[in-house]
């Protein structure tokens, strides 16, 4: 699979330089959204930027407290980060965002919202169902392939993939070091933060 796809091209957003970014890591459940988030956040927070994370864990927990796992539930949390996030992108932070997301409609929702400030930067964490299932030490997915969880993304409710990221991760083909490298050297190019220091 190809890690990088330059889909979208916002010259409009590229050139607001008083704003921040939002950096959306989207994929399935055990994808490697967490892991790669938090090593690429040091990195961008080494080079000046103040990194805010909006991890979708600790948002159901703090933000979207009473939600459940209906589509509707799932679009409303969906748009709260994305709030947040254009809130923090206006202020100048680099915003980390990593939520399943699963539906196109409201990834855009929040992409519409992040670009009122600043630049946002879909990262689609491609992993297969049934590697998440492998690397899966809750047994969700177990639980969800018997029937005993219902209405769980990747198997009895839709994950619609993005057709066209920013980023595309192939985690069953990158280390998430690596995963981490490909994704700061896109928002380099993208001049979003300067480029790294090499020894």
């Amino acid at each position: 699979m190809t890690e990088h796809i330059y889909a979208h091209e916002h010259p409009e957003t590229e050139r607001r330089r008083d704003g921040g970014f939002t950096l959306w890591f989207t994929g399935l459940s055990g994808s490697g959204k967490t892991t790669i988030a938090h090593l690429v956040g040091p990195a961008i927070e080494e080079r000046g930027s103040i990194v805010e994370y909006l991890d979708g864990d600790t948002v159901r927990t703090h933000l979207s407290k009473g939600l459940g796992f209906s589509k509707e539930d799932r679009d409303a949390n969906i748009e709260r980060i994305g709030w947040v996030a254009a809130r923090l992108t206006r202020h100048g932070a680099a915003v980390i965002a990593a939520a399943i997301s699963p539906y196109e409609e409201t990834r855009q929702k929040a992409r519409d919202l992040v670009e009122e400030w600043g630049t946002f930067v879909e990262v689609h964490v491609a992993t297969s169902v049934e590697e998440c299932a492998r690397r899966d030490v809750k047994g969700l997915y177990e639980k969800a392939f018997k029937g005993e969880i219902k209405g769980f993304t990747g198997v009895d409710d839709p994950y619609e993939e993005p057709a066209s990221p920013d980023v595309r991760i192939d985690t069953e083909e990158h280390e998430p070091e690596e995963s981490a490298q490909l994704i700061l050297q896109h928002l380099e190019e993208r001049g979003l933060i300067p480029a790294g220091v090499t020894a």
